[in-house]
């Protein structure tokens, strides 16, 4: 196995053998991060059905121009396309880039949201549940 598949495989895992989640958290970030696994999977269980369908259409925008691109550059005749062929390279090339920054913008989507998803709950509480008597104080 190559040193590159492994830390991959390493920072997958990760976030499965960190501390105990704080109670206060209504979501759980490790959750999320294995949700987001699947495009849109993280942004499914934070409850944002919008964002998970942009981030399944974009990936899959990516994905097809990216396979477009890979095939006419496979099969490539001068006389079916207006492009040279090393340009067709480039363009299959920034696809792939492009399918790996939507799909890792996803996972680190899903784990803010979930960090973030007492925030309101928390903001909205009060500082102190009980008034304090001292000197002052009347």
């Amino acid at each position: 196995m190559s040193i590159p598949r492994i830390f991959f495989i390493a920072c997958l895992l990760c976030p499965l053998f960190g501390d105990e989640i704080d109670s206060t958290q209504l979501k759980n970030p490790k959750i999320a991060f294995i949700s987001a696994v699947i495009p849109g999977g993280g942004q499914i269980y934070n409850g944002k059905l919008f964002k998970a369908l942009s981030l399944v259409v974009l990936e899959g925008m990516a994905y097809n121009s990216w396979l477009e691109n890979a095939a006419i550059y496979k099969d490539y005749d001068t006389d079916d396309y207006p492009l040279r062929k090393h340009r067709y390279l480039e363009k299959r090339n920034k696809y792939a880039w492009w399918v790996g920054f939507i799909y890792v913008y996803g996972m680190i989507d899903a784990v803010v949201d979930a960090h973030l998803s007492p925030f309101n709950d928390v903001m909205a509480s009060p500082i102190e549940l009980e008034p304090k008597s001292g000197e002052d104080n009347e």
